[in-house]
């Protein structure tokens, strides 16, 4: 493990400190509550939507294999930061190693590069059922979901490797203090020994563009959705139309309305407080709602949900007339 040297002392750092929230004992421990409640329905509401897509055939169609992934995804995303954030808000040291900072950096990025693409697949598979339907289930096979959703787990993957190991190479000086609740490159960069401007530039230009290139082919997707629909002579088409995409619309604006705030421009400065909540807001609350914003507006889904609830009550009542 890559040891930093502080010009300070010789001493040798072998991690950093993650302020996270700083507040009184009472106070940290309330925060843990309200996280660890937060993460327990996240993982129950995407879980849930994994098993009604798994357990109902009528599910097994394009557009609900790729929410079964995308809810995969959000369980994995609020996961490589949420367990830790837990930890620090019990502990007194409030240390994550050097790897482990690093590590959280790569998934925490990575899987938001992956939800991006996600993003803009499901708005292609909108697009052709709305704009192409005749030809859709000939273009959106099983096969061609499968082949985009393994593609946008890759592409995901391989965007940050090289910016990421980049920046474990560099010296860290002086604190080892990161006044943010996960490694963030702004506060670790603010942490070298020398400015890096050509690491800066390098990451300037690949982190945007796993937001901004999916972005942008969500926008003209949409554009394209809503110029079909605007020609649907009837009212009831154009509101099945727009219902269908209704919720993906909802989690899009979600996450690219936070996103887009903290990483249009990656090197620009944030308040240390405001960088926290938003990103807070994207990282663990947009997961928790997304769920609930699909099956609320998803009448198959809660009609599935529904049959699970369903035949767990009916076997939990045929256990307790057993015994």
């Amino acid at each position: 493990m890559k040891t930093l040297s502080s010009p300070s002392n010789s001493s040798t750092i072998t991690g950093f400190i993650l302020l996270g929230f700083p507040c009184p004992r009472e106070g940290q421990i309330l925060l843990f509550v309200l996280l660890f409640i937060t993460y327990l329905l996240t993982l129950m509401g995407n879980a849930s939507i994994i098993c009604a897509v798994r357990c109902d055939q009528r599910l097994h169609t394009p557009m609900y294999l790729l929410l079964a992934n995308f809810s995969f995804l959000e369980i994995c995303y609020v996961t490589s930061t949420v367990p830790n954030m837990l930890a620090n808000f019990l502990s007194d040291t409030k240390v994550i190693s050097f790897s482990g900072c690093f590590l959280q950096f790569y998934f925490f990025f990575s899987l938001g590069s992956t939800e991006c693409f996600f993003l803009a697949v499901m708005a292609a598979d909108r697009y052709l059922a709305i704009c192409r339907p005749l030809h859709y289930p000939a273009l959106m096979t099983g096969c061609l979901c499968n082949t985009l959703a393994i593609g946008c787990w890759v592409l995901g993957f391989l965007w940050f490797p090289v910016p990421i190991i980049i920046i474990s190479q560099m010296s860290f000086c002086g604190s080892r203090m990161i006044d943010h609740f996960l490694c963030d490159p702004g506060p670790l960069l603010a942490l070298t020994c020398t400015k890096a401007s050509l690491t800066e530039l390098v990451f300037s230009i690949l982190s945007p563009l796993p937001l901004i290139i999916p972005f942008v082919f969500i926008m003209a997707s949409y554009a394209l959705v809503l110029t079909a629909v605007l020609k649907v002579p009837s009212a009831s088409g154009k509101r099945k139309a727009f219902s269908t995409c209704g919720s993906h619309l909802a989690v899009v604006t979600l996450f690219y309305g936070s996103v887009l705030v903290m990483y249009g421009s990656p090197t620009a400065e944030h308040e240390a407080g405001m960088q926290k909540i938003v990103t807070l807001f994207y990282s663990v609350l947009t997961p928790l709602l997304n769920p609930v914003i699909y099956s609320l507006r998803n009448k198959p889904i809660k009609v599935a949900l529904k049959e699970i609830l369903k035949k767990i009550k009916n076997r939990s009542s045929k256990k307790t007339l057993s015994n």
